[in-house]
This record gives C-alpha cells, sequence and structure tokens, in this order.
C-alpha cells in the first residue's frame, strides 16, 4: 500500500474576517503563530465600510458565518475585526457570545474581548494605541476599553475609513505600524502597554521591534487571538514575536 498518511487536525480553529474569506489577514498571520494540528477554518461577513450602517448590515451574515464554521467543524469561533465589535458596543458584544455559545454549542470571541482578556493577564490598565482610523471609530474604540476598566491616555488617526485601510499593501501597512507605533508611545511615554489594532496593515512584523525599542508589551488582533489558544493549553507558547506570547 503506497501513499502518505494525514493526520486530522487536533483543532479547528474558525475565523470570521470582516470581508471575504482570510482578507483580514489575521488568518494568515495567526499561521505563524499556531502550530501545523492546529486548523484556521475562514469564513466573511462581506463588510463594505466600518461605518454603523456597514457593520450593521455585514452582522446580517454573522449566523449564517457561525452555522458555516460549525457544519465545518470549528470547535470555537472568533468574529475578527476590531471596527465591527467597536461600532456594535461591549454591552452587545457580550451577549452576542453569549447568544453564539448557547445557539452553536461552541465557545464565541472577539479581536476586541481578545485583546482585553490578554491586556488584563499581563496587568495592563493605561494603554497609547496606534490607530489610523477616523476619530468616529476611534472614539467607539476607546468607550469600548473603557467599559473594560482600560484607560487609553492617547490615540493616533489617519482618518482611515474601511476603503482606504482596505487598499493599504503590505509594505504600506507595516511602515505605517512603526510609524503611528511610535508616534502613540512618543505621546504616551507613561503608558503600560502599545495596542496596535486591526488587520489589513499586518502590523505583526512590528511587534518585536517596537517591544524593544520601548520596553512595553504590544498588543495586536493576532497576538491576542493566538494568545487566547495559547492560554488555554492548545497552542504552546510561541518565541519571538512578542511578551504576551510567552506568557501563558
Amino acid at each position: 500500500m503506497s501513499g502518505t498518511a494525514t493526520t486530522a487536525p487536533r483543532y479547528r480553529w474558525g475565523f470570521i474576517s470582516p470581508v471575504e474569506g482570510d482578507s483580514e489577514g489575521g488568518g494568515r498571520q495567526s499561521e505563524r503563530l499556531l502550530p501545523p494540528d492546529v486548523a484556521i477554518l475562514s469564513t466573511g461577513l462581506g463588510l463594505t465600510d466600518y461605518t454603523v450602517d456597514g457593520v450593521e448590515e455585514a452582522m446580517s451574515r454573522y449566523w449564517p458565518c457561525v452555522e458555516n464554521l460549525v457544519s465545518r467543524g470549528a470547535q470555537a469561533v472568533s468574529l475578527a475585526g476590531v471596527p465591527i465589535s467597536s461600532q456594535l458596543g461591549r454591552p452587545r458584544v457580550l451577549k452576542l457570545l453569549a447568544e453564539t455559545k448557547q445557539r452553536s454549542g461552541v465557545d464565541a470571541d472577539t479581536a476586541n474581548e481578545a485583546i482585553i482578556a490578554a491586556m488584563k493577564h499581563l496587568g495592563v490598565r493605561r494603554i497609547a494605541i496606534a490607530s489610523r482610523w477616523a476619530k468616529e471609530l476611534n472614539d467607539k474604540l476607546i468607550a469600548y476599553l473603557e467599559e473594560a476598566d482600560i484607560q487609553v491616555l492617547t490615540i493616533t488617526s489617519e482618518g482611515q475609513w474601511a476603503k482606504e485601510a482596505f487598499a493599504m499593501s503590505i509594505e504600506q501597512g507595516v511602515k505605517l505600524a512603526f510609524q503611528l507605533g511610535r508616534e502613540a508611545m512618543g505621546k504616551a511615554p507613561d503608558a503600560d502597554a502599545l495596542l496596535l489594532p486591526g488587520g489589513t496593515w499586518r502590523s505583526l512584523a512590528a511587534v518585536p521591534i517596537l517591544e524593544e525599542d520601548f520596553d512595553r508589551p504590544v498588543f495586536t488582533n493576532t497576538t491576542a487571538r493566538a494568545w487566547r489558544l495559547i492560554h488555554q493549553g492548545i497552542a504552546p507558547p510561541v518565541e519571538g514575536w512578542s511578551r504576551l506570547l510567552v506568557r501563558p
């Protein structure tokens, strides 16, 4: 008998992207941080903009996305997109997560909730945010974090909505992550940590360098979601990318 045997994934993690499939970049970035036997299953909301109307329209497809992932064997689902959760507000998000667990039987998470849990795990309470989004969206993010007792000392802005965010190249996104990260920490040098929210700018590459520059932990959507699995014992700690990922 010939052929190579294949091993079924040990764990299946469901990823709901704001747009389609893995277009937020969170799944591909997570592959660097998770072992190969943790499979990333992806689907998308088809979001067209980060505005209130855009988020509400996209969320009309949330339940079909959950059903799609669960039918494919997902053992947990994570709703990506800090702008999505921020526009919904924390009370509504927490209610949605509880309802998802009740209806689907699997644990549910969001980018915002993973970030908050990771920050509290490291004792972070006062942060600087390197944001590229418009002020309206920044204000919603600040309100969401403050609802969880995370104080925002400063937040940057490049005025971006979804159109501008989705149009960035990987190179542009990484350069902007460094630029705004340094700007934010320069304005709030006493911050406990730096947050680089959002997935489209592929900010993971900036994390270890900014942590070395400022001697503070740096959080992103990707590192917070990976930490969730590490903290649960599903994935092993990871060296070289983030202080968070070696602190299960």
